[in-house]
């Protein structure tokens, strides 16, 4: 058999493929014109639909920058009004006595710092909800996705949160204010600043505690409405009620009538009465209303014109409850004293016969 008739036996010969022999198509001018013509047929046909979503785009963020200024603006001319009225107060005798313009000025910021805050939240959260709405993207899954970061966040900041809310109230609720003492619990103290987050008191020795108002269970303001000014003094048992009591009707009359406690006193001193009787003393009361925080002045110089007018009538103050019992100055010294004793001396007779009989075979004693 010949080599010919081999290959007419095997079948044709194998003609080569693309990849093994590769031809680049050339773009040829007519498909460039196809390829425009469709690009102009697609701009055609839609670009109605992308100007209508580019115009409602705009506009809501248009509309959302207005409405965030106009908000803002509103705002901030409420405080300021805030503000004027607490000036135009300030400085009067009212003023004096039931504003502080520094507390109600960090309040009113405070305010307008969250409401703007919140506005500003809102307003702009609530545009690109709508923007994004508006490109048809469904917001189930970014909503959801939110909600469950906002979860896992608000376990982890659960303290932070807790403090800013706490403070909101308590600012919204005017509890306390720069310059009132209050007793917060962990701390006690005049305070310097009130924040969101942390409040600041000055405390009796000069120290700044930091108090964060998360931390705050109970809340003492010891400079709202008035304070009392109660002043307890001791006599002896045999002094005169009557003169006891209208030596400080006088006292207190006095006072009453004198700058400045005439403004830092809100009602007349009152003599109580007596607030204990024991068996060699007993406690008269002496009370008054006073200006918030003014109370342990009040007292101290109460106390001072107490003092100097009872030594003045000849009335002693003791100092405790029970009174111990003075001595007789013409007594005896030493007619408490017990006699000195026989068995004292070792050489005395009665000492001798008092010595115990040696036994016999005993050791004498040694002498």
């Amino acid at each position: 058999m010949s080599l010919s008739a081999v290959l007419l036996a095997a079948g044709p010969s194998p003609s080569p493929t693309p990849s093994q022999s590769p031809t680049v198509t050339v773009p040829t001018l007519q498909d460039a014109q196809e390829s425009a013509t469709n690009a102009a047929s697609w701009v055609e046909q839609n670009w109605s639909t992308w100007l209508a979503i580019g115009l409602r785009v705009l506009l809501i963020v248009v509309i959302a920058g207005i409405l965030r200024v106009v908000v803002r603006r509103s705002i901030t001319k409420l405080i300021d009004r805030m503000n004027r009225t607490v000036q135009a107060v300030d400085g009067t005798a009212l003023g004096g006595l039931l504003v502080n313009a520094e507390r109600r000025r960090q309040r009113s910021q405070a305010i307008g710092s969250v409401l703007r805050s919140v506005a500003s939240f809102l307003i702009l959260g609530t545009a690109g909800l709508m923007v994004l709405g508006t490109f048809e993207i469904n917001l189930a899954p970014l909503l959801a996705s939110a909600g469950v970061a906002g979860v896992a966040i608000g376990f982890g900041a659960r303290n932070l949160v807790t403090d800013f809310l706490s403070g909101v109230f308590m600012i919204l609720e005017d509890q306390y204010g720069v310059g009132d003492q209050i007793d917060a619990g962990v701390a006690t103290g005049e305070v310097i600043e009130v924040g969101l987050r942390v409040t600041k008191l000055r405390g009796d020795s000069g120290e700044i505690w930091y108090v964060r108002n998360g931390e705050v269970k109970r809340i003492g303001n010891l400079s709202q409405g008035w304070a009392t000014a109660g002043v307890d003094v001791t006599v002896k048992a045999n002094e005169d009620l009557d003169r006891v009591k209208a030596t400080l009707n006088e006292v207190a009359e006095k006072m009453s009538k004198e700058e400045p406690w005439n403004e830092l006193l809100w009602s007349p001193i009152e003599v109580l009465g007596l607030d204990s009787v024991l068996l060699d003393s007993m406690v008269v009361r002496v009370s008054a209303k006073t200006m918030p925080g003014k109370s342990l002045t009040v007292e101290r110089e109460l106390r001072w014109r107490i003092k100097r007018a009872f030594d003045a009538a000849d009335i002693r103050i003791v100092g405790g409850a029970t009174v111990p019992p003075e001595a007789d100055p013409d007594a005896d010294p030493t007619a408490a004293v017990a006699a000195p004793s026989v068995y004292a001396n070792t050489a005395s007779a009665q000492a001798q016969a008092a010595t115990p009989i040696a036994q016999p075979g005993a050791a004498a004693p040694l002498k």
